[in-house]
């Protein structure tokens, strides 16, 4: 019977699109923006050395996708591996995560590119959360629009978009690097990058924030079933573009600290890429930056919805969801009714959001809480790759590090800061952090009730 279902459409992508895929997914631009005043309100002169270090332990997890996705290739990515390695419970949580985490970002992925849009036609508006609401919500409806058409159309938007969005960042750190690499705001030294000048919780505190910068890359594992060469060419992807966003968040923040000073950088706010374009290029030039956080942030828009609508695609055709949930469209072959479902969810999140009281609060509360949610299932996954690669890391002292140590040793520390960064939470962080995660209990049990009704084994059931 489910032979006779319309599949996702395969080989579709080739490793270039997943390598573009990686990086939109991560939203440099858009990761800058957000998070550079928070991080080095943090850790200061440190963050690029908790971007090196965050983004060397990342890399654990990287391999731990990689190296399962050959095993097992699933759209549901994590969600397939725990489920295959650890049961099908955790397997259902740790997908569940992904999904809760992807429609938390909804709002703070779309606000951002209203706010930019605002900047450049409304200016005076785009402070005020309503209309940035209201903006934001046309963006989501777009970006649902093309990613039902199909995964080609999604493939190319993505394309040029990230192009934009890349060369406007390395002309900005060419740029401060020329202009103010003899006379820098902050001088730089090696001693940035010093391991030994971090503390222990020094360096949890900012490696929350620098998790929010990596989290995204994934969603080249989760279009494996799209993609060329689907076992190995998506985790190849992961890891080229997770080297091009840790190069590009370094250089930037290095940048940034040359150019500005720490009173500019806490006054720009969430605009910080626009602050450092406007002190390094003449007008209108320095809108560039602008744009180029609107496409990062509709690029990775688009990346989350695909995230989302693929493991719920999956967890739907496994029976772990209510079989509705894999329906794919019959001509563009997407699942269209798991794209309706997370569009109007973020719509229902964006309207709840507007009466908050600023835009910072927002933007705050949700990165923390998805960096929570990320810890969770990036964390499983990793022990994941080690419990199953166990036997075969004993062959040889490379397959012991990166199919054993490595994803051990990153599953390890992002616990260590999920828990760390637990009490450091205020109510609504943690009720939206943890709560997300605890309220797939419900649809578990729905689900397994309904399973036990029809008489099916589905997973978790």
């Amino acid at each position: 019977m489910q032979s006779e279902e319309p599949a996702l459409q395969a080989g579709a992508l080739g490793v270039g699109e997943s390598v573009v895929m990686g990086v939109a997914g991560t939203a440099p631009a858009f990761s800058l923006a957000a998070t550079t005043a928070t991080l080095i309100a943090s850790v200061g002169l440190l963050s690029a050395g908790s971007l090196l270090y965050c983004g060397l332990i990342m890399f654990g997890v990287t391999f731990a996708f990689m190296h399962l996705n050959r095993v097992i290739t699933n759209a549901g990515a994590s969600y397939a591996w725990v489920g295959e390695v650890f049961g099908p419970v955790l397997g259902f949580f740790a997908g569940w995560s992904l999904l809760v985490a992807s429609a938390v970002f909804m709002v703070s992925g779309s606000m951002p590119a209203a706010t930019s849009t605002l900047l450049l036609i409304s200016p005076e508006r785009a402070s005020d959360p309503a209309t940035v609401s209201f903006v934001a919500a046309g963006w989501l409806i777009a970006v649902g629009m093309v990613i039902v058409k199909g995964i080609k159309p999604t493939s190319y938007t993505q394309i040029v978009m990230t192009a934009i969005e890349v060369g406007a960042l390395v002309l900005v750190i060419v740029a401060s690097l020329v202009q103010y690499g003899s006379h820098p705001a902050h001088p730089f030294s090696w001693n940035w990058f010093s391991p030994v000048a971090f503390t222990p919780s020094l360096f949890a505190t900012g490696a929350l924030t620098a998790l929010f910068f990596f989290w995204g890359w994934d969603v080249t594992l989760n279009l494996n079933e799209e993609t060329q060469d689907a076992s190995r060419a998506p985790g190849r992807g992961a890891v080229i573009a997770m080297v091009v966003v840790l190069l590009l968040f370094i250089f930037f923040v290095i940048a940034c600290q040359l150019v500005l000073t720490d009173e500019q950088i806490e006054q720009s706010s969430t605009n910080v890429v626009f602050a450092l374009a406007d002190k390094l290029l003449p007008h209108p030039w320095s809108y560039i930056a602008v744009i180029a956080v609107i496409l990062s942030t509709v690029g990775t828009l688009e990346t989350s919805i695909l995230q989302f609508t693929r493991t719920m695609y999956a967890k739907g055709r496994d029976g772990a969801l209510h079989p509705r949930y894999a329906v794919l469209h019959k001509s563009w072959r997407t699942p269209w009714v798991a794209t309706a479902v997370i569009v109007t969810f973020g719509l229902v999140l964006l309207f709840s959001s507007s009466f908050f009281p600023t835009l910072g609060q927002i933007i705050k509360i949700s990165v923390n809480a998805i960096g929570f949610q990320v810890c969770f299932y990036y964390s499983l996954a990793g022990f994941a790759c080690a419990w199953h690669f166990r036997r075969a890391a004993r062959e040889s002292a490379r397959q012991f590090v990166f199919l054993f140590l490595w994803p051990a040793a990153s599953a390890a520390f992002l616990v260590f800061v999920a828990l760390y960064s637990v009490p450091t939470f205020d109510l609504v962080t943690n009720l939206i952090g943890l709560g997300g995660i605890a309220m797939g209990v419900i649809p578990w049990a729905l689900n397994r009730r309904r399973a036990i009704r029809n008489g099916a084994s589905v997973a978790g059931a």
